[in-house]
């Protein structure tokens, strides 16, 4: 199995979303394309006057071990794969000056069916100040157009959102009706390549490449209803790509937590049809950046309630208990706010519930907090 291919720039132009859906439904319509040479570096050009010149490139990084038929090299891997799907994916927590507090979820997806590539994007905030959720989405079809020395890193733009960055430094670029973001985030560890080289076998012929940069340093401009305000913060980045249906035929219970003595925590439960687990996998990194994978086994998930949408009625978990025994860590987990969920049936014809949680427990013995974000998807299908 071989993922790594040649860098894909992605310059897409977003119209009308029609019924189409770019995962488990064929789509009717055919979206016009944008994706010249003159066209991306005219683009590219815009950006390096919107954003500040990052700094020098980082050094690079690669696994030397483990199972994966082709070794993770970063920030080579940061860019576009030929894969069945991909994503990349931030999540993270911005506060204003005043303290007010804000979650935050930016992602783009691609995926390919019947030769036909496809590009979606998520965007959402949780409004803590007004016990609010809101989302958006953005979708197009392009006929992907492929170049040789394409740089290191991922220069996605869908419609008037844009994610751009390489090694760690990346800048975002989304808005929706009451909120924008305008954010540079930087890496404050080293990658994490999960199941120790970034390698995660599903079984049957099914595998992803899988790596996070699990604590990233952000600044930039909030904008809400009552005006623009300068934000700071902490991001998650996550990256994956690879062939598997997970997605499409069971879902999974994803936990990325950021705790206050500088560890961080992925807890990734993939679920079949009927919701028995097919794949466990974790991962805690320590305050400098040291990787400890974790198997079945070696943690436990319990949920401690449950919520249902009165929009969709669909039914989540809701609150969990985490305990890791060998890290000498528990965990209560507790949603922001009940309702973070997301229909986007429009563009990828999935509902799914996303949002920030906060976190208190202990690590040997002593008291942590921290906040966090959880994904839970396949519910709408049980």
């Amino acid at each position: 199995m071989h993922l790594t291919g040649q860098r894909r720039a992605l310059v897409l132009q977003y119209p009308s979303v029609g019924r189409s859906r770019l995962f488990g439904l064929e789509s009717t319509v055919i979206y016009p394309r944008q994706t010249t040479l003159a066209r991306r570096a005219l683009l590219r050009g815009l950006a390096l006057l919107a954003y500040p010149v990052m700094s020098a490139a980082p050094s690079p990084v690669s696994a030397q071990s483990g199972d994966a038929p082709v070794p993770i090299t970063l920030p080579l891997d940061d860019g576009p794969h030929d894969a069945y799907i991909e994503w990349w994916y931030f999540t993270g927590h911005l506060f204003t000056e005043s303290g007010e507090r804000y979650g935050f979820e930016f992602v783009v997806f691609t995926g390919e069916r019947g030769g036909l590539p496809g590009y979606v994007s998520h965007f959402a905030i949780t409004d803590n100040a007004l016990n609010a959720f809101s989302f958006d989405q953005r979708l197009a079809f392009v006929t992907p157009a492929t170049t040789d020395g394409f740089s290191d890193g991922f220069d996605l733009i869908v419609g008037s959102w844009s994610m751009k960055g390489s090694g760690g430094r990346d800048a975002l670029q989304a808005s929706m009706d009451g909120y924008a973001i305008d954010l540079i985030v930087e890496a404050m560890k080293p990658p994490a390549l999960h199941d120790g080289d970034g390698y995660i076998d599903y079984s049957a012929g099914e595998a992803s490449y899988y790596y996070s940069r699990t604590r990233m340093d952000v600044r930039g401009e909030l904008t809400t209803a009552g005006g623009a305000a300068a934000v700071t913060g902490q991001a998650w980045f996550d990256h994956q790509w690879g062939r598997f249906s997970t997605f499409e035929e069971g879902g999974w219970d994803w936990f990325a937590v950021q705790l206050d003595d500088g560890s961080d925590v992925m807890l990734y439960l993939i679920t079949a049809p009927d919701g028995s687990l097919r794949v466990v996998d974790g991962s805690i990194v320590d305050p400098d950046g040291v990787l400890t994978v974790l198997d079945q086994g070696d943690f436990t998930v319990e949920s401690t309630g449950s919520w249902t949408s009165e929009r969709t009625g669909i039914s989540y978990p809701s609150g969990w208990n985490v305990q890791a025994p060998g890290a000498e860590l528990i965990l209560e987990i507790t949603p922001s706010l009940l309702d973070q969920e997301l229909d986007t049936r429009a563009t990828t014809g999935v509902i799914y519930w996303e949002g920030e949680v906060i976190v208190e427990g202990t690590r040997a013995g002593d008291p942590v907090a921290g906040l966090g974000y959880v994904e839970l998807t396949g519910y709408a299908d049980r």
